[in-house]
């Protein structure tokens, strides 16, 4: 990695850096306070500036002693307009290569009012679920989409791609089957980069994957479960009933990768025995985007209901008894799991998810349908030319894919013609290549696509039967053999018949949005999640063509404006954590995690210690950690933390003393999970090192480090980085996220490698990674990764340096307004915190019978998102306020804890009655209190307007508290009828 050469630090004498004024008005715009809210805020913590603040909060010994070496920030406009040079540097070529990414269209309605709007890419993951409604109905008609579908029980709210779907399938079928095999097959016809995802999850947990023919499996080899892909990858249809058959003979479970369009006409795998169904809902409406993000499915029988990775949307009661919306089975999920979880899946695709739900929902089956018909009409017209001149179908069963043996003809001749036509075909050897048609696909591209193939040769005259029927007409038959055609309704729920023109669509968008609280209505405070700005001119870039209509496959010459993104990325990003090495690939923070230590265990093997299998983590320490770590085949051991919240040090040094022969790695969160900047972290690290171990840093809170330290200077092996915290990806109501790694020098070689695309030009640069590819596209989420590429072009070092800054003043600042009110759990040796602080909570159920859930929801009452609740400790809430909100901002949420507190105290005192009160009936909708009688010791306008500011903006909650375990003991996770509604 190369670095810029260094230059002395400026100084920072004013509140916010002169160099980032003058170079650039965007990080006044980032940040929320201004300087003399700046001045205000540090007068009440009684410091006399902000870098005195930060002296006193961050330790000397780990401070960057110069300014980070990035290039001098860009205006808004400047930096778009950079952008754009990079962007029209990637040629948008007709792809034809399938391989599970498709041209589609978006429609506007869609694109406009969710994937451009923040009213949908700013909330959070619905955890609070009053408040999410909206999001949460869109993932119940994604749910109800995938069941329909699928023809199977159940179905998650969605995962991160096609790949990761069917290793989460594997790692489930393995937990659950009962006949002891460790193996797993997987049919050859599977799409490749699923085989080498699936191989590369399999080796840490002892799995031995069969890669075969299904045809001509005998299962010999007792296999504990398979994967079978329908359509094949080549485009076959295949019965696979026989096999499945043998497969439950044998106690094995069946996962069948299925494109879902293509079961709008083919009978689902449901109904010929399938246990598990995954796949990618790419092409309903979601941009190519070089790879993603793009929502995948499961979907399962119900009796798997606790063993299904992800989130799962169900549907329960509030207090009123009105049918309401809430993740259901959350003790399934890593956070409470921990070590004993099947999964370490935190982001899921939500976004992404809603997008697919409503293009299903604007279609309709019947759209849907026609779409599918019209794409299968024209791979047979286009079959029946291949034909007339000469060429080879490789199956006559097909939905949009051929493979087309070339004989005689030259493969280089075809692909220099479909360089001159700019399409893209794809190639399996020197004897085939491969189409796959999609909904953009017009006649003039089979036109073009026979021209290609004819070379001297008269095109096929007369024109293929059918073609008058092209435009929404039926395929030329019945897709054949007759077992394959599909049978079944599907979609027949109001929701996907009702809302089939642009303005009740419109209107259905609106709706949904309503019900939810995101950015654009107030901060949403949650520790550990840095809910900051989303700017707009960052978001702009993710839907131009150049960046979004490229498949992932794309070859490297067309993708240069790509590489110039990803290398810049790369180097700034190693700039800022000090590390050697980036990859982009993983497309989440717990991917990022699992892939850190991946590329530990690798490092460990390749010096003969791949004995070293024992992970130390502190109890402090996120749900995802233990549970990566078991996925990646180590043994977790707990450190334990002392009563300021710090990693004990002398259990840490006991544990890697006792573990020592086998000690792999230390996952650590720095600054803590606990809000505070640990003064011994080099020592901590120092430890591990002396025990062999690499030190895992798990950056979920990187915001209180970018420009003040670096994880890679002060004792750290890898670091993972959430793109959607601390670099501005939106949380798109619960992902997309991003999730890439640093590592040190000696740890480069094993990143993420890929099997259908060589990651990078240099050769040597990064050697082919044992650990083979961790996401199904090779540089994960792709499209997204402008947004974040934005951000830091646009701060500049200083810049990203005052935020750093202003995100530990703000955090300072609330917990000093009310620690008078609520105590502050743990701090720094100066009394600070880092960049969120711990409100204690817990002696309010013994003075007034107050739990946590009844702050977080009388919350909502006063229009905020209620912080993170119960984690890391229990009856605690985390704050982090971010640096993007500004003084008025914070007030006003101190205010509202403030009020909420003198309402608590009322009942301490007796004024107020114990279980009838405004908390414990919290949160309050309009419903309640306009019909029936009031009954309540307090009245309508203390319910619904207790704040100044409810009076000017209200956000109404459109359901009363839920009811998550009546939800849970009635488990429902599809659409109930309209009148439920």
């Amino acid at each position: 990695m190369v670095f810029y050469a260094s230059r002395p630090q400026s100084s920072h004498e004013q509140v916010l850096s002169q160099t980032s004024q003058k170079s650039s008005n965007f990080t006044e715009r980032h940040i929320g306070p201004n300087c003399d809210d700046i001045q205000q805020m540090l007068e009440l913590l009684g410091i006399s500036n902000l870098d005195t603040l930060i002296d006193k909060t961050v330790p000397q010994a780990i401070r960057l002693k110069q300014s980070l070496q990035l290039p001098e920030a860009l205006s808004e406009y400047a930096a778009l307009a950079k952008l754009k040079q990079i962007a029209v540097k990637n040629e948008v070529y007709r792809s034809f290569i399938g391989m599970g990414y498709y041209d589609c269209i978006t429609p506007p309605v869609i694109q406009r009012n969710i994937l451009e709007n923040p009213g949908w890419y700013t909330a959070y993951t619905p955890y609070q679920s009053e408040i999410a409604q909206g999001r949460l109905e869109a993932l119940l008609n994604f749910q109800t989409m995938i069941i329909d579908l699928t023809g199977l029980e159940i179905a998650n709210a969605s995962l991160l791609d096609e790949a990761t779907a069917a290793a989460e399938a594997m790692s489930m079928s393995y937990g659950v089957c009962k006949n002891k095999a460790n193996t797993y097959f997987v049919s050859q016809d599977c799409h490749p980069q699923t085989i080498d995802v699936l191989q590369t999850r399999a080796k840490p947990l002892g799995i031995k994957i069969v890669v075969g023919d299904h045809q001509t499996f005998d299962f010999a080899q007792p296999i504990f479960g398979a994967i079978l892909q329908y359509p094949a990858s080549d485009g076959t249809i295949y019965d696979y009933r026989a096999f499945i058959e043998k497969a439950h003979a044998e106690g094995a479970l069946v996962t069948v990768a299925a494109d879902p369009l293509s079961l709008t006409l083919l009978t689902p795998p449901g109904e010929f025995g399938a246990d598990i169904a995954v796949g990618s809902t790419q092409r309903f409406g979601i941009p190519l985007g070089f790879g993603g993000p793009h929502a995948a499915y499961f979907a399962t029988k119900e009796e798997y209901k606790r063993q299904v990775p992800g989130r799962i949307v169900g549907v329960s009661k509030d207090s009123q008894g009105k049918a309401a919306l809430r993740l259901a089975l959350q003790t399934r999920e890593q956070h409470i799991r921990r070590d004993k979880a099947t999964s370490n899946i935190c982001t899921a695709q939500v976004l992404l998810a809603v997008m697919a739900s409503m293009y299903a929902v604007y279609h309709g089956s019947a759209g849907l349908k026609q779409i599918a018909e019209n794409i299968h009409s024209k791979t047979a017209m286009l079959a029946e030319g291949l034909k007339r001149l000469g060429y080879s179908i490789v199956s006559e069963n097909f939905f949009d894919t051929l493979k087309v043996e070339l004989g005689t003809r030259s493969k280089e001749a075809i692909l220099s013609s479909c360089e001159a036509q700019k399409i893209n075909l794809r190639i399996y050897d020197e004897t085939a290549v491969g189409i796959s048609l999609g909904e953009t696909t017009t006649v003039k591209d089979l036109e073009d696509l026979l021209e290609i193939f004819a070379f001297d040769d008269k095109l096929p005259s007369p024109p293929p039967p059918h073609a008058s029927r092209l435009n929404g007409g039926n395929p030329r038959t019945a897709l054949a053999p007759l077992p394959f055609s599909r049978t079944t309704s599907y979609l027949t729920h109001p929701v996907f018949n009702s809302y089939h023109s642009e303005t009740e669509l419109l209107r259905y968008l609106h709706k949904l949005e309503s019900k939810d609280l995101s950015l654009t209505t107030s901060m949403i405070p949650l520790g550990s999640c840095t809910m900051k700005l989303n700017a707009t001119s960052e978001m702009i870039p993710v839907t131009w063509a150049e960046f979004g209509n490229i498949h992932p496959f794309a070859p490297r010459s067309q993708t240069q404006g790509y590489q110039i993104l990803f290398d810049q990325l790369e180097e700034w990003l190693a700039e800022i954590t000090g590390f050697a090495g980036i990859s982009l690939q993983p497309n989440a923070g717990s991917q990022g995690e699992y892939t850190g230590l991946l590329v530990i265990r690798e490092y460990h093997e390749s010096r003969k210690e791949g004995h070293r299998n024992v992970c130390l983590i502190p109890t402090s320490a996120h749900g995802t950690n233990p549970a990566s770590a078991v996925m990646s085949g180590m043994k977790v051991v707990p450190v334990a933390c002392d009563s300021e919240g710090n990693v004990d040090l002398n259990d840490l040094k006991a544990k890697a003393e006792k573990h020592s022969n086998q000690l792999a790695a230390l996952m650590v969160t720095y600054p803590s999970t606990h809000g505070v900047f640990e003064e011994q972290i080099q020592e901590i690290c120092a430890v591990v090192h002396s025990h062999g171990g690499q030190v895992y840093m798990d950056g979920a809170n990187m915001n209180a480090q970018v420009g003040l330290c670096r994880p890679g200077d002060f004792g750290a092996d890898v670091c993972h980085l959430n793109l959607h915290k601390t670099f501005c990806i939106p949380h798109g109501g619960g992902g997309p996220g991003m999730g890439p790694i640093g590592v040190a020098s000696h740890l480069v070689p094993f990143l993420p490698g890929h099997v259908v695309v060589q990651m990078h030009s240099k050769s040597g640069e990064f050697p082919h990674s044992p650990i083979g590819a961790i996401a199904a596209a090779p540089w994960g989420s792709a499209s997204i990764l402008v947004i974040s590429w934005m951000y830091i072009a646009m701060m500049g070092a200083d810049g990203l340096t005052d935020a750093t800054k202003v995100a530990i003043l703000n955090a300072n600042y609330i917990a000093k307004r009310l620690e008078k009110y609520y105590p502050v759990l743990y701090k720094g040796k100066n009394a600070l915190v880092a960049h969120e602080c711990i409100l204690d909570l817990r002696s309010l159920k013994k003075s007034a019978n107050i739990d946590i859930d009844d702050i977080a929801k009388r919350l909502m009452d006063y229009g905020f998102h209620a912080p993170t609740v119960s984690w890391p400790v229990a009856g605690t809430i985390m704050v982090e306020p971010t640096e993007s909100e500004s003084k008025q901002e914070l007030d006003r949420f101190c205010d509202a804890m403030i009020a909420i507190r003198k309402e608590i105290a009322e009942i301490e005192s007796g004024k107020m009655d114990v279980q009838d009160n405004v908390l414990k009936n919290a949160p309050h909708t309009a419903e309640s209190l306009i019909t029936g009688e009031w009954h309540h010791p307090y009245s309508r306008e203390q319910a619904a307007y207790p704040a100044p500011w409810t009076r000017e903006h209200k956000f109404w909650m459109p359901v009363g508290r839920i009811d998550n375990a009546y939800g849970d003991r009635n488990f429902v996770c599809s659409c109930l009828p309209m009148e439920a509604y």
